[in-house]
């Protein structure tokens, strides 16, 4: 079966610290309340339970996975509702055992009580959690998994073995199927993927799409460079980007973040001042997301400052004249291959390690820093495969289940990786390569499935265990 996944599946806009851990069951809340609401019994229930699963569980309270199913709950938007007011929503679920369910009828709601953390895995996937509502002559379950990246599935919806209809003109589960669709039109990766993803908007929703991603990202650089302080959470750590931004910006004015962009172009650019400059873009963004702020899913939270920091180097250091047509076409090669690892092995780090998020947005941000700097379709895929095979097993061990630890700094590795491999594809010849994407994304896969559990985003092992949150 051929799946047909968006660019804005794999660029979500949403609230951190996970896109697993928060977005997915924020989503799949959302859903819940749409079926109970279809079923006709949304005004008749008095309470809602919620059971959570494996990593879920393990890792759902320094995720804020709790937070993210008040939230939603609620009703609210992660993409719209304003930062803000998140902690007074959740205070006040907790301090009055209430919550607006749907934002529209006030049923009681014990988070300490209706919140159950229950360690065992459901065999469909490591990610799953089960809504329960009661009324006076009835109770309904029902059963979601977020299975990385913001996407939330139900067993059933896996195994249908309904029709499936697809208006993409270019269908490609596979690198190579994709390239032949680039030989055969003479178009760019992104040329394809643009074509694809007008049957679902017009050109004018498309480009304001992406223009709203990537002002989404620019902000979060911008808030996560200029806040000082410690992270939430009990590790204490020390927020970087805002000491290393002081030290790289200078002395020029600025007002806006489209101004501050401007100021960065007109910095040194040695090689160091480079490093810092793509190492400090990538702590902001995750420094942002550790602490419930908003960030673009790329393909995860936990990985969301790859991308962004890859694309504003390009922006302040490689290309001064480089605009929207740019920023679109880079977004868009990004989200072609991040489709490509969706459908061929995970965006999972629950089922993948993290070599399925650091691994998967390095890989998209070289592709897309390839194609930018005049690289064949055939080096773009190049440039994924060599950034994706230097992250090959790559676990994830977030220390107290937060993603600060290694997490925020693995953001930096991501994005200097996927310059470089952008750099060593646009300097081969694609028919020497000896190993293709489609070959890294099967051994992703296959490395994830031997890849031990306490290694995949459980904190049951690596620097989850070697590090304690006391030590902290």
């Amino acid at each position: 079966m051929m799946e047909c996944i968006s660019v804005f599946d794999m660029l979500k806009i949403g609230i951190g610290p996970s896109s697993s851990h928060t977005l997915g069951p924020w989503r799949a809340a959302e859903r819940f309340i749409e079926e109970i609401k279809a079923a006709n019994i949304f005004n008749d229930v008095k309470q809602v339970k919620v059971d959570l699963y494996g990593s879920l569980s393990l890792t759902g309270k320094g995720h804020a996975t709790d937070f993210a199913v008040m939230l939603g709950l609620t009703g609210a938007d992660p993409e719209y509702i304003p930062v803000e007011n998140i902690s007074n929503v959740i205070d006040q679920i907790k301090t009055t055992h209430k919550i607006k369910f749907g934002n529209e009828i006030e049923i009681n709601f014990n988070p300490e009580t209706d919140i159950i953390f229950n360690r065992n895995f459901l065999p469909f996937h490591a990610n799953g959690l089960k809504f329960t509502a009661i009324t006076n002559n009835e109770s309904i379950e029902s059963v979601f998994y977020s299975v990385g990246g913001g996407f939330v599935t139900k067993e059933e919806d896996e195994n249908s073995t309904s029709e499936f209809t697809c208006d993409f003109p270019f269908l490609f589960n596979t690198a190579n199927e994709l390239l032949v669709y680039c030989k055969q039109e003479n178009k760019s990766i992104s040329e394809i993927m643009y074509e694809n993803e007008k049957t679902i908007r017009t050109e004018e929703e498309v480009d304001k799409e992406l223009m709203r991603i990537w002002n989404t990202m620019l902000e979060c650089m911008y808030i996560g460079c200029h806040t000082e302080g410690i992270l939430p959470g009990g590790l204490n750590v020390k927020r970087r980007a805002f000491d290393m931004h002081q030290n790289l910006k200078g002395d020029l004015p600025y007002e806006t973040p489209m101004e501050w962009l401007q100021t960065i172009r007109k910095t040194k650019v040695y090689f160091r001042q480079i490093l810092k400059w793509v190492s400090c873009f990538a702590l902001a963004v995750n420094e942002v997301n550790a602490s419930l702020g908003r960030v673009v899913t790329a393909p995860t939270n936990g990985s969301s400052g790859v991308i962004p920091a890859v694309l504003m180097y390009y922006l302040v250091i490689e290309n001064h004249k480089a605009g929207e047509k740019e920023i679109k076409q880079f977004l868009t090669t990004a989200g072609v291959i991040g489709s490509i690892f969706k459908k061929g092995a995970t965006i999972s780090a629950a089922m993948g390690g993290c070599q399925a998020e650091i691994g998967v947005s390095s890989a998209m941000a070289a592709a897309a820093l390839c194609e930018l700097m005049g690289g064949t379709p055939d080096q773009v895929t190049m440039a994924a495969e060599i950034a994706m095979e230097h992250h090959l097993g790559l676990t994830c061990d977030p220390i107290g289940g937060l993603v600060q630890i290694p997490c925020i700094e693995r953001n930096t590795m991501g994005a200097i990786k996927a310059i470089n491999a952008a750099e060593l594809a646009l300097d081969s010849d694609p028919l020497n390569a000896k190993v293709p994407l489609d070959k890294v994304v099967n051994t992703m896969w296959e490395t994830a499935k031997d890849m031990n559990n306490k290694y995949k985003e459980t904190s049951e092992g690596g620097l989850a265990v070697a590090v304690n949150i006391a030590d902290c």
